[in-house]
Formats: structure tokens, C-alpha cells, sequence
């Protein structure tokens, strides 16, 4: 398998709100995370979704979210530029659970 030479890392974080939070307030939320794409050099790119798996293996997650950054250096600056951390201290109260990873999309040639 070939790591591809972009140098591209994603950095996933899969949530599960806490009961009582209602949809528009995610929604809100959601719109705040995206917003960092404008707020964050090294943020490119954002993507979210929830879960439609009829496999049922979830483990309570409900939520995913996609952020692309070129290097892992960009992910070392994201993670304490003050508008992230502003950010994470208003959305990270609000997940009953978290799990987040960074990786380099890898071709697989066959």
C-alpha cells in the first residue's frame, strides 16, 4: 500500500450529544465547527454526518466529523490556535462521548 504523497491528514472526531440537546442547538454547533475552516490556516476542509448504519455497531456514536489539513503539522497548530480551543470549551461539554483520530489517507494499489 502506497501512503498518498499530498501529505493530506484527516482528522476525525466521532460524538454522541448529551440527552436534552435538541436538534437546533447541534445544528448551531455543527455550523461553529465549520466555521473554523474560516478561522484556522490550517484547516481546510470540513465535513460532517450522523450515522446510518443498519449494522448497529455505532457504539453510541451518532455524530461524525471530517476536518482535512495538509501536514500533521498543520493539526499541531490547529489544536491550540485560540479559536479552536474556544471552540472545543463550548462543544466538547456538550458530547456524552468522544473518540477522535488523525490519519493519511493511504491508496491501496492492486
Amino acid at each position: 500500500m502506497e501512503e498518498v504523497k499530498s501529505g493530506v491528514v484527516k482528522h476525525i472526531l466521532l460524538g454522541k450529544f448529551k440527552d436534552g440537546i435538541s436538534e437546533e442547538q447541534i445544528q448551531e454547533y455543527i455550523k461553529g465547527y465549520a466555521n473554523l475552516v474560516n478561522l484556522v490556516p490550517t484547516m481546510k476542509a470540513f465535513r460532517w454526518g450522523k450515522d446510518v448504519s443498519i449494522e448497529n455497531a455505532h457504539q453510541g456514536f451518532t455524530h461524525v466529523f471530517e476536518s482535512t489539513f495538509e501536514s500533521t503539522e498543520g493539526i499541531a497548530e490547529y489544536l491550540p490556535h485560540p479559536d479552536h480551543v474556544e471552540f472545543s470549551n463550548i462543544f466538547l461539554p456538550q458530547l456524552e462521548n468522544v473518540l477522535v483520530v488523525d490519519y493519511k489517507p493511504t491508496a491501496v494499489q492492486l
